[in-house]
């Protein structure tokens, strides 16, 4: 019975409730966004299975103290390049980009994964980095090339939106983890600098098209709402016509009558803001900030660099993805392609969420042991 107690006393109830109810807000809306389509029309129940599986790999990854993994935190960013390389040689081609590898009945994108081995790769060397003050650019040449291995794999997919995660991720560690001021300007004007090149040389025709698109339409110019503005004007007039309390569930328009495309894995949130409003979209949105900020919270309990480090890079996966799917689905950002986390549809997208909160929890439980 002590023992019982002892871990209801050390389960972290918040995140594991947050996360169940992300996950079901999730399934219901998924189920009203693929009730019109026949292509998609039981991908409520295939989410199910993803998201049981997810938290099977939940389970298993919080049981196992997380000093395992640092210990064998480069043989899991070399299984993550593995599968990166192995991708270009067994992968399938959807839409013009090769990310998948198809195991039995199952596609994995072994991209998404390779958030979860990063941000473990990048704790393991921070954790043995014995320097405490600031960093300076000299400091990030090494976590530098572990981003850049996988960064590199991943826009040769091409993948531009899963590359910009990782960017991010390993953004958020370094400026987290003391990263001097002067340190980070610098990056951020090699970043615009670099900008025109990244136009010329990484970016495909139709992203261009996306980005052009997101400008026309703030600068006032006519655009081709029927070609590559069409994605993020139809979602916008769902977002706007839900109103304060949302049109009700299946009741949303762009929705069933199938205005709105990629409503299951790109632009779920414009299927709930419709049905929901905007007193539902405040609700999860406040699900999500609440989430970054305890993972955050976890971060801090940490008893060691290792799981402070897993623990901002696993929040800083969940903000940044939630951040740039709400802005695409919006308007406010150019459209790329971006899940938002728990909520759409997509396999390998759940199963690293849920392994990315396995972690949190694994880092939370362990904050007494140590």
């Amino acid at each position: 019975m002590a023992l019982v107690r002892t871990f209801r006393d050390q389960f972290d109830w918040p995140l594991f409730v947050t996360t169940c109810a992300i996950a079901v807000l999730g399934v219901v809306n998924l189920y009203s966004a693929t009730s019109a389509s026949g292509a998609y029309g039981e991908a409520y129940i295939q989410q199910i299975y993803w998201l049981t599986l997810g938290a099977g790999a939940a389970v298993l990854i919080a049981a196992i103290d997380y000093r395992h993994y640092e210990r064998n935190a480069w043989v899991i960013y070399g299984v993550g390049i593995a599968l990166l390389i192995l991708v270009f040689l067994l992968g399938r081609s959807i839409r013009g980009s090769t990310r998948w590898i198809s195991l039995g009945g199952f596609s994995l994108q072994p991209s998404e994964l390779m958030k979860i081995f990063l941000i473990v790769a990048l704790a393991k060397y921070l954790h043995n980095d014995p320097k405490t003050d600031g960093r300076t650019l000299k400091d990030l040449v090494i976590p530098g090339l572990i981003l850049a291995v996988p960064m590199t794999l991943i826009l040769a997919q091409p993948d531009l939106g899963t590359a910009l995660i990782c960017a991010f991720i390993f953004g958020s560690i370094m400026v987290l983890t003391n990263l001097k001021l002067r340190s980070l300007l610098t990056l951020a004007a090699a970043f615009l600098f670099s900008a025109p090149l990244t136009w010329t040389y990484l970016l495909r025709d139709y992203q261009k098209g996306r980005i052009l698109a997101f400008w026309e339409q703030w600068v006032g110019d006519s655009q081709d709402i029927l070609d590559t503005g069409w994605h993020a004007h139809q979602s916008q007039v769902a977002i706007g016509s839900g109103g304060t309390w949302g049109k009700g569930f299946m009741a949303g328009t762009q929705n069933q009558f199938r205005f709105l495309p990629d409503q299951h894995s790109d632009f779920p949130f414009s299927v709930w803001a419709e049905e929901q409003g905007f007193m539902g979209s405040l609700l999860l949105l406040g699900l999500y900030f609440f989430l970054v900020i305890w993972g955050l919270k976890i971060a801090s309990q940490a008893k060691d660099r290792f799981g402070a480090v897993v623990s901002v890079g696993v929040s800083a996966m969940i903000f940044w993805q939630a951040i740039i799917n709400l802005g695409m689905v919006s308007g406010l950002l150019p459209v790329v392609g971006m899940t938002l986390p728990l909520f759409s549809y997509g396999g390998s997208s759940v199963l690293t969420v849920m392994m990315g909160v396995g972690l949190l929890m694994n880092v939370s439980i362990r904050r007494f042991n140590y």
